[in-house]
């Protein structure tokens, strides 16, 4: 399998076939949608970044079907429990020993229609996802659906929601998406995450300069002590009984 130019410009060749690795669409119609997708994409990757056997991806074409360029989707973040980690130009899933992303996030914007989204759904379900979860940022709307009995059943309490395959806390903060790590640390933006190791990182320095300051305090009083029992000892007083 490679990746080569061809008649949709650049695509994974695989048994001569070729497969397009862009659809053509941005990743993100707006900001907010881009954050989102890049913030789930992230935290999902680094949650399980030491294990080297779950593969973690974003706005990647998945082709379930082999010789079928035509049905496939890009989820926004997808994760596949038992395939290494390592760069793709698209997710074959018969190269990828026929298994499917087990779990699968859209971010909505406002010009996903619910047709649209009801046919991504349909694919989900038709090709093998366990965990399928939608998030609207604009209207702070949580959906989730899970395999069960063989389709994807909505996730009738989605608030307090935890993943079965990722292990992750789902809920809403106002408008705003909570995913939570099992340890209980919240998914952070780049910019959350930098503000907060800047913070950590001032209070680490605030507390060396307090313990420096203690230390110079302590050695002033023991410099003073020294003086005043050599004093004493000058008048032949010992500063023991003192």
């Amino acid at each position: 399998m490679t990746v080569a130019r061809g008649k949709a410009k650049y695509c994974v060749v695989d048994d001569g076939i070729e497969y397009p690795i862009s659809d053509g669409r941005p990743m993100a119609d707006n900001t907010r949608q881009f954050q989102w997708i890049v913030t789930i994409q992230g935290g999902i990757d680094a949650l399980f970044k030491d294990d080297p056997n779950i593969f973690v991806a974003g706005d990647l074409l998945w082709y379930p079907r082999k010789g079928n360029t035509k049905i496939r989707r890009a989820p926004d973040a997808m994760v596949a429990f038992g395939r290494p980690k390592g760069h793709r130009g698209a997710y074959l899933q018969w190269v990828e020993g026929g298994i499917a992303p087990q779990v699968v996030f859209e971010v909505l914007s406002p010009k996903n229609t619910a047709a649209e989204m009801a046919g991504k759904q349909q694919f989900y379900d038709t090709y093998g996802v366990e965990e399928y979860y939608e998030y609207d940022p604009d209207d702070g709307r949580l959906t989730g659906w899970r395999r069960v009995g063989g389709r994807l059943q909505v996730i009738a309490q989605i608030e307090g929601w935890v993943s079965p395959r990722l292990g992750v806390r789902f809920g809403l903060r106002g408008r705003d998406l909570l995913l939570e790590n099992p340890d209980g640390t919240p998914f952070l933006s780049y910019v959350e995450q930098a503000r907060r190791r800047e913070a950590a990182e001032a209070q680490l320095s605030a507390e060396r300069e307090r313990a420096e300051a203690e230390r110079e305090r302590a050695e002033a009083e023991r410099e003073r002590a020294a003086r005043l029992a050599e004093r004493l000892r000058a008048l032949g007083i010992d500063p023991e009984t003192v």
